[in-house]
């Protein structure tokens, strides 16, 4: 039997440090190992205090109660059964002097360990610069210091009871307090001391609890809103103060009755303190909340509630926001979208939700690949021109009930990217690719350009082993030969991506963590050998800056020749003062979150700030941390903690900077903010009258599943120029037992480009703008909107055919657009036939502005549909306008003749409408150049309608000043 516990210890031992071994490598690998000691060891050293703490006060507690026992303890039936209890213990009392204390020891230092973070910001803080409204302190003290304080307090708390409480068991249990029939309870000298010495620990620690507590209101969420109110501020602050200055003059009272032997004025006190803290800490402040606060709150509240309204969006980033006024025209009018040819030429036709079942079918190529299930949009430059894209990675999808060797040796990565167009379709419905196929091509990239093989992706197998020597038979399966032929080439990992597991040891630690013998044992692992885990970029992140608070997006990008993850990181706080705590996982779920976008992390917040970037490469997984907000004080603390792992942005190169991006859970946690603190007037915030909500998404059945932001290229009204941005609307919060009113309040945008120079960040990044919508419009909301589609005659039987034969009709996702002077709603409506290998195609397209809808096949011809047959935009479908780098309206040669004269027509009218607004401003220089688009159309135009007719084209070109074409007909495609 002792040979089978020391067996069984040892493995325990070698199990635990071969985990430990494992982790060292992985850090090591990735050039992180001073995260891993500094936190493995900071959480060591806190072990040891917070254990010695412990043990030592509950040891010494014991140690002293067992000496000072009593000699002889009279006799009787009460101590003849305490004599048993002690001739019992005796033989093991060494043991359980000792044991007591460490077992006890152990699990309370195992509990404060885990407050590591806190303990290392408070030895690392960095000054905000800012007093709280209320104290005057630095905001510092709130978010570093004053949880270390009420950890280390309430833990000396702990020690000083359970450690008191033990040695009162031991006087019990050897005599010194006895209870005696006649005489009740009698103490003995040495255990009043006894009582004394940890009677005054405890009230002293109490005094600092109710000196805490006082600073502790500003982070209260029990109020009306966060912070410390009238009621706190006039009545539990000064009352605090009370119970602090009697706990003190109690402990005081212990002291001279310990000395003296007198115990009347220390329990008098005692009892004192315990009406004073139910008086004064609780009637009290209840009955100034009850008789003075509730019949004048809104008065007395004022000052409060607007030290809550300043610091929750200074906590949140929402103090800078630009609100505006938006006068929403709700009757479409001709050539409303004339000057808004920068946005609806970008408007995004390919909803990333629904077209990653045609990337499977049509970019596939083996069933070992897979993408997921909700792509990302990013843009790239083309030609000059910046196009959002949607963009997924071809990643490897290994079967789990496969072989070892084809889930850990064979399927180890997947292979390149497939991007296609955000603002257009193919023939047919199909996306339109600018980067596809095996190997990869198209106008965005190539193989020859960038590293296509995906070994660190968001659906990579936990681990493969991957790597040989150069005379090593590749095991690797890579890709097919080519797009359609049957065979596949292997390949041999050249990169440094992870641990080593050539020699037999590090074998053994790799086989005791995953559990697979086949580890230990298969012919497939060389000298050469390299095992990668922790694969997702979020995870990896996460591991190597365990402080920070991750995204639930990583997104993929080419940079540099590489595909790189980026991922957007946060440093969070539930200490901000006066600032309203969220719930993150819920603020930040939405119909898209789940899946490869899960929600991660959990908890209140009430502070934020998007401090680091992060890039994960596919390749070999290397982790490269960027401090966006160099100057955040959080961010600034854990720097002085880990001062070698994250570079400034300005390291960024151009190509990584034109791809980095407002991050989603941010805004999402902003917008929930800003349905309420978009109200800035303290007496308007107390009514909640103009409460805002996020609307439901409608394409969902589900009400109850928020709708998300959406990436748009666009420009808001009273911006100079389009940008990369994100963007969610607003609709009235619903009372309780009211209904809902779908109509729209509030539209918000964040620019979420951060420009194309290197380190530089553009001006405009991070900018929140909000149209707000006058209270007085009827303005559809997205679920209005839905309906106003859902309920349309013409859309009903259109859609009713389209579902004809087992057909399924998709809705895509609805976009809210500020152009025209209102704001227009566009859908894409997606059909998908029965059969495994079908996929969405997109066949219509629904816009509507105000209540006027319309549907067509092309995203022009609904919007001429609304706008009285003539819009005046310009659109990219087919390579129209902008999207192609050409001007607007120049039809490139691929397009038919009826394309050119209505990309023609579109840009005549466009010219004429901007040349008369640029006379009306006495522009004339502007009005010169619409004058010669607007000839170049016109010749374009006339030569289009001779190829249709059959006519010669003529000699002379007309008249600049020619009026405008006129409405065409029935035959004659709308411009």
């Amino acid at each position: 039997m002792p040979t089978i516990i020391v067996i069984g210890i040892l493995v325990a031992v070698f199990v635990f440090v071969s985990s430990v071994y494992a982790d060292v490598l992985w850090y090591n690998q990735l050039g992180f190992e001073r995260v891993f000691w500094t936190e493995y060891l900071s959480k060591a050293a806190i072990f040891i205090v917070a254990f010695l703490l412990m043990a030592f006060a509950i040891w010494i507690s014991l140690r002293l109660a067992y000496r000072s026992r009593p000699v002889y303890a009279p006799d009787g039936q009460r101590q003849d059964a305490m004599s048993k209890y002690q001739s019992q213990l005796e033989p093991m009392r060494r043991l359980l002097m000792i044991g007591i204390p460490v077992v006890v020891g152990v699990f309370a230092a195992t509990a404060v360990t885990s407050q590591w973070q806190e303990v290392l910001l408070f030895f690392n803080q960095v000054d905000f610069n800012e007093a709280d409204p209320q104290f005057g302190m630095d905001l510092s003290f709130y978010m570093f210091s004053l949880p270390f304080i009420g950890l280390l307090n309430g833990y000396l708390i702990s020690v000083v009871l359970i450690a008191g409480i033990a040695g009162l068991l031991t006087h019990y249990l050897y005599g010194g307090i006895r209870v005696e029939e006649r005489g009740g309870i009698v103490i003995g000298k040495p255990a009043r001391i006894h009582i004394a010495v940890f009677a005054v620990g405890f009230l002293l620690l109490q005094a600092v609890n109710f000196w805490v507590d006082r600073y502790s209101t500003l982070l209260s969420q029990n109020g009306r809103v966060a912070g410390a109110l009238y009621t706190d501020v006039h009545a539990v602050i000064p009352t605090k103060t009370i119970l602090a200055i009697a706990a003190v003059l109690v402990a005081i009272t212990f002291i001279v009755a310990a000395i003296m032997g007198r115990w009347r004025l220390p329990i008098i006190g005692t009892a004192m303190l315990l009406v004073t803290v139910i008086i004064a800490g609780g009637i009290y402040p209840f009955i100034v909340q009850q008789y003075q606060v509730i019949p004048s709150e809104k008065t007395l509240e004022r000052e409060f509630i607007q030290k809550n309204i300043d610091m929750t969006r200074k906590a949140y980033g929402l103090d800078s926001v630009d609100e505006t006024d938006y006068d929403v025209e709700l009757n479409p009018q001709k050539n409303a979208l004339a000057q808004d040819r920068a946005t609806t030429t970008n408007i995004r036709l390919l909803d990333p939700n629904l077209v990653s079942a045609a990337f499977d079918q049509l970019q596939q190529f083996r069933t070992y690949y897979k993408f997921t299930p909700t792509l990302n949009v990013d843009r790239y430059e083309i030609d000059g021109t910046v196009e959002d894209t949607v963009i997924g990675v071809r990643e490897v999808n290994v079967d789990p009930t496969d072989t070892w060797v084809n889930q850990h040796i064979t399927y180890t990565h997947g292979y390149g990217l497939v991007a296609a167009f955000g603002n257009r379709v193919a023939a047919g419905g199909r996306p339109d690719f600018m980067l596809s196929g095996i190997p990869t091509q198209g106008v965005l990239a190539s193989d020859e350009t960038y590293e296509p093989r995906i070994y660190f992706g968001e659906m990579s197998p936990d681990y493969s082993i991957v790597g040989g020597p150069d005379d090593w038979e590749p095991r690797e399966l890579d890709r097919p030969a080519s797009g359609s032929g049957s065979q596949d080439t292997r390949n041999t990992f050249d990169g440094d991506g992870g641990p080593a597991v050539g020699n037999f040891f590090n074998r053994l630690v790799y086989s005791l963590k995953f559990a697979s013998t086949d580890l230990l044992l298969s012919d497939a692992i060389n000298s050469d050998s390299q095992i990668l885990y922790d694969r997702n970029p979020k995870q990896r992140v996460e591991k190597v800056a365990p402080y920070l608070t991750v995204d639930s997006n990583a997104y993929p990008a080419i940079v540099d020749g590489r595909v790189q993850w980026i991922v957007d990181a946060y440093t969070t706080s539930k200490n901000y003062p006066y600032s309203k705590q969220q719930a993150l996982d819920s603020a930040v779920t939405d119909s898209l979150t789940g899946g490869t976008r899960a929600v991660s992390q959990t908890g209140q917040i009430n502070y934020i700030r998007n401090s680091v970037k992060a890039t994960v490469d596919a390749y070999d997984g290397s982790v490269t941390l960027y401090a966006w907000e160099p100057e955040e004080p959080l961010l600034q603390a854990w720097q002085k903690v880990f001062p070698t792992n994250i570079k400034s942005y300005k390291d960024m190169s151009a190509e990584l900077m034109s791809h980095v991006r407002y991050p989603e859970d941010l805004f999402k946690v902003q917008r929930e903010l800003l349905a309420t603190y978009h109200v800035t007037d303290p007496g308007g915030f107390y009514d909640a009258n103009d409460a805002w909500s996020v609307p439901s998404d409608p394409t969902q059945s589900n009400a109850s599943i928020k709708q998300p932001p959406y990436y748009l290229s666009l420009r808001m009204p009273g911006q100079d120029k389009e940008a990369f941005s994100l963007t969610s609307t607003f609709i009235p919060q619903t009372a309780a037992g009211g209904q809902q009113r779908n109509v729209l309040f509030g539209f918000l945008s964040a620019e979420a480009d951060a420009g194309t120079e290197a380190g530089v960040k553009a001006e405009g990044y991070g900018k929140l703008r909000l149209l707000a919508i006058p209270r007085e419009l009827s303005v559809p909301g997205p679920g209005q909107a839905q309906q106003n589609f859902d309920s349309n005659a013409t859309v009903s039987q259109a859609l009713n055919l389209l579902r004809q034969g087992a057909s399924e009709v998709k809705n895509g996702n609805l976009l809210s657009l500020p152009v025209g002077g209102g704001i227009l709603y566009v859908q894409p409506v997606y059909v998908q036939s029965s059969g495994q290998t079908s996929y969405p195609t997109l066949r219509k397209v629904l816009v509507a502005f105000g209540d006027r809808v319309g549907f067509a096949d092309t995203l022009g011809e609904a919007l001429d549909q609304v706008f009285e047959g003539t819009s005046g935009a310009v659109t990219s479908e087919n390579g129209e306008g902008e999207g192609n780098g050409e001007e607007p309206g120049t039809p490139p040669e691929t397009q038919t003749a009826e394309q050119q004269l209505s990309a023609a027509l579109q840009a005549a009218n466009a010219a004429i409408t901007a040349g008369q607004a640029a006379l009306a401003e006495g522009d004339f220089a502007k009005y010169g150049e619409e004058q010669a688009k607007l000839q170049d159309a016109l010749e374009r135009a006339t030569e289009a309608q001779d190829a249709l007719t059959g006519a010669a084209a003529p000699t002379d070109a007309p008249a600049t000043d020619a009026p405008a074409p006129e409405a065409p007909t029935s035959e004659t495609p709308a411009p």
